[in-house]
C-alpha cells in the first residue's frame, strides 16, 4: 500500500527510545521530513542519523514537552526548516515509577500527569493553529492499555489515568477540529519491551527501572496472557502510527486503537 508520506513533515516527540525510535525510523523509510523532539540529545541524534541513512530528512530539536515554551520553540524551528507541519505524533510518556496510589509521592504524581497528559496538550496547542490555517493535519497520540481498562494499572494508576485523559481529549478534539481537515486518533500499545537496551536512552524508564522489573519470568507469563501469545514490538506500534498518519486513514478520526495482541478487545 502506498502511504503517500514522502515529503510530509512529521514531528515525533520522544523519538529517541523504543517505540518513539521505531516511529521515527518508520517515517524515514517512507521518505518523510522528521523532527525528533527529544530531550536526550545524544540518543535523539543517534536515531536521527539512522533515519537519515534510511532516506528520510531528519533533524533533532531538543525539547522538553512538559514546558510549553520549549514546545513552541520546537514548532518554530520545524516551520523554519521544513515550512509546514503535516503530522504530530505525541509519543512521549512513561510511568515515573511503580507503587500504590496512596503511597506515591506528590512529585511522582505530578510528573506522571505532566509527562503523559500536559505534554500532549502543549504539543497540540502549538501545532493546531498552523493545521487549522492549512485545513490539514494528522495527530496520533500514544495511549496505553492501562488507560483503556486499568490493565496492569494497579501500580501505575496515575500513568493509566493520564493516558485515559489523553483518549478523552483526543475524542473531543476530533469533533472540534474535524471540520478543519484534522484527524486525531490514539494508538494504545500493550506491553512493548525494547529489543535491547541499546535502543533506549539514559532518560528512558527502561534504563531507569522498568527493564529490571520485567524479569524473563514475568515476560513469559505476560506473553501467555495475550491471545497472540507474544509481547508487542516497537515496530508493531510504528506500523499503526504511520497508517493513521497517512491519507489512507483519511476517514478515521476520534478512534482509540489497541495494538496489544488482543489484550483489549473493544
Amino acid at each position: 500500500m502506498e502511504l503517500g508520506l514522502a515529503g510530509k513533515t512529521v514531528i515525533v516527540t520522544g523519538g529517541g527510545s523504543n517505540i518513539g525510535r521505531s516511529i521515527v525510523l518508520a517515517f524515514a523509510r517512507e521518505g518523510s521530513n522528521i523532527v525528533n523532539a527529544e530531550l536526550d540529545e545524544k540518543q535523539g541524534q543517534k536515531v536521527v542519523d539512522e533515519a537519515n541513512s534510511l532516506g528520510g530528512q531528519a533533524i533533532l530539536v531538543k525539547t522538553d514537552v512538559t514546558d510549553g515554551d520549549s514546545v513552541q520553540a520546537m514548532v518554530k524551528k520545524t516551520l523554519k526548516r521544513f515550512g509546514k507541519i503535516d503530522v504530530l505524533v505525541n509519543n512521549v510518556g512513561g510511568a515515573a515509577g511503580v507503587g500504590l496510589f496512596v503511597e506515591k509521592p506528590k512529585e511522582e504524581c505530578e510528573k506522571d500527569v505532566n509527562l503523559n497528559f500536559w505534554s500532549v496538550v502543549n504539543c497540540i496547542r502549538a501545532v493546531a493553529g498552523h493545521m487549522i490555517e492549512r485545513r490539514y493535519g494528522k495527530i496520533v497520540n500514544i495511549g496505553s492499555v492501562s488507560g483503556q481498562s486499568g490493565l496492569a494499572g494497579s501500580h501505575v494508576s496515575l500513568y493509566g489515568g493520564a493516558k485515559g485523559a489523553v483518549m478523552s481529549l483526543s475524542k473531543t478534539l476530533a469533533w472540534e477540529l474535524g471540520g478543519y481537515g484534522i484527524n486525531i486518533n490514539v494508538v494504545c500499545p500493550g506491553m512493548t519491551l525494547p529489543e535491547t537496551l541499546e535502543n533506549v536512552g539514559e532518560r528512558s524508564v527502561w534504563k531507569k527501572w522498568a527493564w529490571n522489573v520485567y524479569t524473563p519470568e514475568l515476560r513469559e507469563a505476560a506473553a501467555k496472557s495475550v491471545p497472540l501469545q507474544r509481547l508487542g514490538s516497537a515496530q508493531d506500534i510504528a506500523n499503526m502510527v504511520v497508517f493513521l498518519a497517512s491519507d489512507c486513514a483519511s476517514y478515521v478520526t476520534g478512534q482509540t486503537i489497541s495494538v496489544s495482541g488482543g489484550q483489549t478487545m473493544w
